[in-house]
């Protein structure tokens, strides 16, 4: 079975309902729209509402993309949720989208890799599907990131929003070229305390804050980003000319816009929606492909590179031909 690909057949999105701009923030903390503008790159954030859980979000996304591809629940095998923002301690989020989205059959589970979530999860799911386990997957990125803030912290609570994005995967058909050609993923947990949640069930039974070194973060970024597109472009014999779309985390325009100019990409092939959705974590890659698709730019055919870097550190890329 490792011969063959699998492709993303759709995507699809949900985002909450309620907008919070820069200016509403600068009336519940030190900050001003032009401060948040000029080091973010961020306009505004969504919010869920209250009593919306991770899960609804994912489960929303989750049928905009079965729509999108003329398929219902019965047609899939696997649903991974990648997720840092679980609906509870357990079950896994992905086993509540399964009972949301009335699948019986089946398995769900979820992953943790933080930001570069989506982009494991893709991995897990190509493995997955190639080798036999199944035929058709449900891969979303979800997150309600705006409940782990510290909305006193102005170095943080800037910075993120609430969302969800999912892709159908699938078999590609045989001799089918298009798919995902390669991934790289990495790690490195030397970094964990430069972007972490000072909370956790084993260590001090609370949520807790995000917290963040943003220098730190921002001067390993650049190159662990690199570092995997080069990977898998090596790894398939392709160029950065190559590349018709860049599709990276939405963390920061800052650190789009370095690591755009370190790979000679330009501008017109990166896409960007930072500035509406802020930092989504798992969600943002997924989120991105959706604005991307839905709006045309990303066509049948094209060769889309998505990658992420978050906590842990983790970081990955996956090259896609759509």
């Amino acid at each position: 079975m490792t011969d063959r690909k699998t492709i993303i057949r759709s995507v699809g999105a949900y985002l909450p309902a309620q907008v919070m701009t820069n200016d509403d923030l600068s009336k519940i903390v030190d900050t001003t729209d032009e401060w948040i503008q000029q080091r973010t790159g961020i306009k505004q954030r969504h919010i869920a509402a209250e009593g919306e859980n991770t899960s609804d979000l994912a489960a929303a996304a989750a049928r905009k993309a079965m729509e999108n591809a003329g398929i219902t629940i019965a047609d899939i095998d696997l649903i991974i949720v990648a997720t840092t923002t679980p609906d509870m301690t357990f079950p896994a989020t992905a086993a509540v989208v399964q009972q949301k989205l009335g699948m019986h059959h089946g398995a769900a589970f979820d992953i943790q890799a933080v930001c570069s979530g989506f982009v494991y999860a893709v991995a897990t799911a190509d493995s997955y599907l190639k080798n036999g386990l199944g035929k058709r997957a449900l891969v979303i990125g979800a997150e309600t990131a705006s409940r782990l803030l510290d909305w006193t912290d102005r170095t943080t609570c800037v910075l993120f929003g609430d969302g969800a994005g999912a892709a159908v995967m699938e078999l590609a058909k045989p001799g089918e070229e298009r798919g995902v050609l390669a991934t790289a993923l990495r790690s490195d947990g030397f970094h964990w305390n430069k972007l972490y949640v000072d909370g956790g069930v084993s260590s001090t039974r609370t949520i807790g804050h995000v917290r963040m070194e943003g220098k730190e973060v921002f001067k390993h970024a650049v190159g662990m980003i690199t570092d995997v597109v080069y990977k898998v472009l090596d790894d398939t014999g392709h160029t950065i000319e190559d590349l018709d779309w860049f599709v990276p985390h939405q963390a920061n325009k800052r650190i789009i816009d370095g690591a755009g100019v370190k790979l000679g990409l330009p501008p017109e092939k990166v896409v960007v929606t930072v500035d509406k959705h802020a930092n989504t974590s798992a969600a943002s890659v997924p989120l991105a492909l959706n604005t991307a698709v839905a709006d045309g730019r990303i066509k049948r055919g094209d060769l889309v590179m998505i990658e992420a870097m978050g906590g842990g550190f983790t970081w990955g890329a996956s090259l896609i031909r759509w």
